[in-house]
């Protein structure tokens, strides 16, 4: 008998999001999204992490043949102010300044689309609180030169060295991670992919 579950996509080049899709036991493919992700989040960044999540799923859908993709947005949002993958290391140092001793806002938008004739779509936001201690320079300083900051949103890896700088987290850790897993496993149980009946 034909599995009749879709095959997974992930729109994305993250190691994150891909050792999190490992973790739930999910057999996937990789088919990186073209979309640019050089919006401007000031004005709704809850919006805006929904809609390109879902731009980026449709993207990848658009380009394959059959499966569900998963595409996903993350920002660090401090007060109003975004705080993306740092430009350099210099800039990485500035982020983790201003984070220190600070509440912190993780936002994530997940999408799901189908590469079929229905087209169906699914779209999520987890947000997650997260106080920094308080940081010194040396710390700071240290930390960057590690080379983790570099490529992660709001410069830093909580499932890193990162992890340190955490007093405290309310909400989805996952999230944080880069993919809320709570979140996600929900919209796929929407399309008949329960990550209990993989086998």
């Amino acid at each position: 008998m034909a599995d009749k579950r879709p095959r997974i996509i992930l729109a994305s080049r993250s190691p994150r999001r891909a050792d999190l899709l490992v973790q739930l036991g999910l057999k996937f493919k990789i088919v990186p999204s073209s979309v640019r992700e050089d919006m401007d989040y000031r004005e709704n960044p809850e919006e805006i992490v929904t809609a390109l999540a879902l731009q980026k799923a449709r993207d990848v859908a658009r380009r394959v043949r059959n499966g569900l993709v998963i595409g996903a947005d993350t920002v660090v949002l401090l007060e109003r102010e975004i705080l993306g993958k740092p430009a350099s290391a210099e800039n990485a140092r500035e982020m983790l300044f201003k984070l220190s001793g600070k509440e912190h806002r993780v936002l994530t938008g997940v999408a799901l689309a189908e590469a079929s004739g229905k087209r169906t779509e699914k779209q999520g936001l987890e947000i997650t609180h997260v106080k920094f201690r308080e940081l010194n320079r040396q710390e700071i300083f240290s930390y960057v030169a590690t080379g983790e900051p570099l490529d992660k949103a709001g410069a830093y890896g909580i499932q890193g060295k990162g992890a340190v700088f955490v007093e405290k987290i309310n909400g989805c850790y996952f999230n944080v991670v880069g993919l809320p897993l709570f979140l996600l496993s929900k919209m796929l149980n929407c399309f008949g992919v329960n990550i209990f009946q993989l086998d």
